[in-house]
């Protein structure tokens, strides 16, 4: 029994559940190895073990379910120790497209203003939340990207959205020769799978954490040319 192998796979794996599911198999392992089992049961066992360790160990609490461990191709895939293959890679993505909703009456921005409002606002879907209501959530864009040039508080994990539209060309959103830019952007935000499998950033409205409107928001703030990412 290769316990090292497994708490290797353990630390490399990505996201929480992903980590969790790791560390429940190396639990699994080890119960086994103290039985005096002589070999692990296969991988499909392990697995249902596995599950059933984390599944047990969650309870509802608030909004917060115990579906939120279930995960899809694009969460598993990419929780596990090894690089999904190509075509796993390119099935994340297409299926991640398929989820993106386009905005009603292709109005793709609302007021900065409000997208400045929710970038700056890091609350979301906590068991302490009274409702499932995206209203109450916030974008959380400056964890992980500098956005303003007045916000000296921000994190790197992400690229610098700071004059996202300006760099883009985007003098005019309602422009013709602005509708890629606009498309990209906002299936961006709604499922960061679609351009890139095992994307890091949340998926704002396929997870629905954000809603439309202010999903709209967010991309004002970073497309319209009056707001401060591309006036400053």
């Amino acid at each position: 029994m290769n316990h090292h192998k497994l708490y290797t796979q353990a630390r490399r794996a990505r996201g929480p559940v992903g980590r969790l599911r790791a560390l429940a198999l190396l639990s699994a392992a080890a119960a086994i190895t103290a039985a005096g089992c002589a070999s692990l049961p296969s991988p499909k066992e392990l697995d249902a073990q596995a599950d059933a360790m984390i599944k047990a160990a969650f309870r509802d609490q608030g909004i917060a379910k115990i579906d939120r461990v279930q995960q899809d191709l694009a969460q598993s895939a990419c929780s596990s120790d090894k690089i999904p293959a190509p075509e796993t890679m390119q099935k994340i993505m297409q299926e991640s497209m398929a989820t993106v909703k386009w905005p009603e009456g292709g109005r793709y921005l609302g007021d900065w203003r409000e997208g400045e409002r929710l970038a700056q606002n890091g609350r979301g879907m906590t068991w302490t939340d009274a409702s499932t209501d995206p209203k109450g959530n916030g974008a959380q864009c400056y964890n992980c990207h500098q956005i303003s040039k007045a916000e000296l508080s921000y994190g790197s994990l992400g690229p610098s959205l700071y004059q996202y539209g300006k760099l883009r060309g985007i003098s005019d959103p309602q422009s013709p020769s602005a509708e890629p830019i606009l498309k990209y952007t906002w299936a961006k935000i709604w499922n960061s799978n679609a351009y890139m499998a095992c994307s890091g950033m949340p998926r704002f409205g396929h997870a629905k954490l954000l809603n439309e409107e202010q999903i709209r928001h967010v991309m004002a703030l970073l497309l319209d040319p009056k707001s401060p990412v591309n006036t400053q």
